[in-house]
């Protein structure tokens, strides 16, 4: 397989799972380990997933257009929007920046990192098929009526997403859903989180690879970059349809389906 459809694949499947509760990260580290490919660096992951994150911009412009302008109209709801978001994004900022070096350790270690997301996998899904059962109580209907303690409370819950395998759609979604909001409000609310959160993200990548970064790999993030982003619009707007009708438990045990057969697979090898 070439270096360009390597690179390809990854752009794929980083644009599929961004904004699905199965982990962008863990399937890249997992797509790496089990189909034989070359290990990808942590920067790389990372900056790709900056592509899914402009598909949310670009979908929903006319929203972030509507609350900028509120925002210099001083309304209420878009205050209230744009509070939430930042509120949500403030824990991961702080551990992501104390943790960075951490985490880029465990992704870039090929031993240990397909097995951390493959058991993460398997928890993950187990925990949205109990929370899909005992979250019924419906309290909030959209992020304008989020409180600040449960914007905050998911954006700590985020932080969890941090462990390779997690998802941080998956985190953010679920912890919002034990909270009272609804199933479509969750999903919308984790695009609108992940553009800051991504953003910070990949800058300190960057930052902190900005040594390493020549022009081929300029070159590879930028492709990786550009396949992840068509490939996200398609699924961003498919998902909250989806989730609407059938939940987040199609999921779930897709997730325990992996992370099993990523273990089998791991131990046989």
């Amino acid at each position: 397989m070439t270096d360009l459809l390597i690179i390809i694949l990854l752009g794929i499947v980083e644009g599929v799972t961004e904004f699905l509760p199965v982990s962008s990260t863990g399937h890249l580290v997992l797509a790496g380990a089990l189909l034989g490919l070359p290990q990808a660096d942590a920067t790389f992951d990372i900056v790709i997933q900056l592509g899914a994150i402009l598909a949310v911009i670009v979908l929903f412009w006319g929203r972030f257009m509507g609350v900028a302008r509120g925002l210099l109209a001083r309304d209420p709801a878009a205050i209230r929007f744009t509070r939430n978001v930042l509120l949500g994004f403030l824990p991961s900022a702080l551990v992501g920046v104390i943790a960075i070096k951490a985490i880029k350790a465990v992704l870039e270690a090929p031993v240990i990192a397909p097995v951390v997301v493959s058991i993460a996998l398997i928890v993950g899904g187990i925990l949205i098929l109990v929370i899909e059962r005992l979250a019924k109580t419906v309290t909030t209907r959209s992020v304008e009526e989020m409180t600040w303690r449960t914007a905050l409370a998911i954006g700590v819950v985020q932080c969890i997403s941090m462990i390779p395998g997690v998802s941080r759609s998956g985190a953010t979604i679920m912890g919002a859903l034990t909270l009272g909001v609804d199933r479509e409000t969750a999903a919308e609310y984790s695009f609108f989180l992940a553009v800051p959160t991504m953003m910070g993200a990949t800058a300190l990548a960057l930052w902190d690879g900005r040594h390493e970064l020549g022009n081929a790999h300029l070159t590879e993030i930028a492709i990786g970059f550009i396949v992840s982003f068509l490939v996200a619009l398609a699924v961003i707007r498919w998902f909250v349809t989806f989730v609407g009708k059938h939940g987040f438990a199609p999921f779930a045990w897709y997730r325990i389906i992996v992370g099993t057969i990523g273990l089998i697979w791991l131990l046989a090898i």
